[in-house]
């Protein structure tokens, strides 16, 4: 199986790297600043475990070509526009194999490509791009969540899921991908909402008199769309999330925070806009989310393009 990955970024980087290393044939698309670099140094990666450089084929949006079989998509989901335009020379048959956060994407996905062509995937770490251009992983877990949404491609997801099965980070092949997604995308929305708003990690949240009930009202506003838009989250990830929500001397935030207080641009309107959206279409109530959305849209105006 040939693989190219979009960007080595905290994602693609950290995840496309470590199957390299597992004997994978795989190409990065990246930018002619990024490129230069990753030719020049290597991809260096650094984690809790120990730190490693590997040397990968890159090529630019201009010399592709469409020789791959999976194309593995992680940008934040504000630049999924300009990846795309970056893909049409590599396209051909392949499949993709999109790792946003949201559910947006999907639908866009599947206009441009077909269905047939688009599969589902979660990823679950936290990174960050040091000064120097390394992927920095923040804490010792790594893990990707993916699966078919159409038979068309399930040979495919079984093939990438095993050449990760031999690669030093977690993966799972499930049969509702979807409803993963939905598991994710209500966690992150409600975990994004309240330490931005906050401007706390999780501990601090809750050490307040309202910081807990709040922290689970907003994850209960977030769990509502997913059932109205036919994904109920199940018990065992309701009570999941719920602890690492609510759990006392927590350093979790989510990487909006990191990113609204550096001055960066976020992915509010993707990961809490998109589900106001639905949530209105549905006729719930959905206040917490609002604001916490209102919020950063304030935010942003302070840094349009930051």
């Amino acid at each position: 199986m040939k693989i190219l990955v979009l960007g080595a970024g905290g994602i693609g980087g950290y995840f496309g790297a470590q199957l390299l290393r597992s004997g994978a044939d795989l190409t990065f698309l990246l930018r002619a600043r990024r490129k230069a670099l990753v030719d020049a140094q290597g991809l260096r990666i650094e984690t809790p475990g120990g730190d490693f450089t590997v040397r990968p084929a890159t090529v630019t949006a201009a010399s592709v070509t469409p020789v791959y079989d999976l194309i593995v998509l992680a940008p934040k989901a504000y630049d999924l526009d300009d990846a795309l335009a970056s893909l049409e020379g590599a396209l051909g048959a392949a499949v993709l194999l999109p790792l946003l956060n949201g559910f947006d994407h999907l639908d866009l996905l599947d206009r441009r490509c077909g269905r047939a062509r688009v599969m589902g995937g979660v990823a679950q770490i936290s990174t960050t791009l040091t000064a120097g251009g390394a992927v920095r992983e923040l804490a010792d877990f790594h893990r990707l969540t993916l699966g078919a949404r159409d038979a068309a491609h399930a040979a495919q997801a079984h093939a990438f899921a095993a050449l990760c099965a031999a690669a030093p980070f977690d993966c799972a092949l499930v049969d509702d991908i979807e409803q993963a997604m939905w598991d994710k995308w209500t966690f992150l929305a409600a975990l994004a909402a309240m330490t931005t708003l906050c401007r706390g990690p999780v501990g601090e949240i809750v050490a307040t008199p309202h910081g807990a009930e709040l922290a689970l009202r907003m994850y209960a506003e977030c769990c509502a769309v997913a059932g109205a838009n036919g994904h109920p989250i199940g018990a065992e990830a309701r009570a999941r999330a719920a602890q690492v929500l609510t759990q006392a001397g927590s350093p979790i935030a989510a990487s909006m925070l990191r990113d609204l207080e550096s001055g960066r641009r976020t992915e509010h309107d993707h990961i809490l806009g998109a589900l106001a959206v639905r949530g209105r279409a549905a006729g719930l109530a959905m206040d917490l989310v609002h604001l916490a959305h209102t919020h950063l849209a304030v935010q942003a105006a302070h840094h349009p393009r930051a």
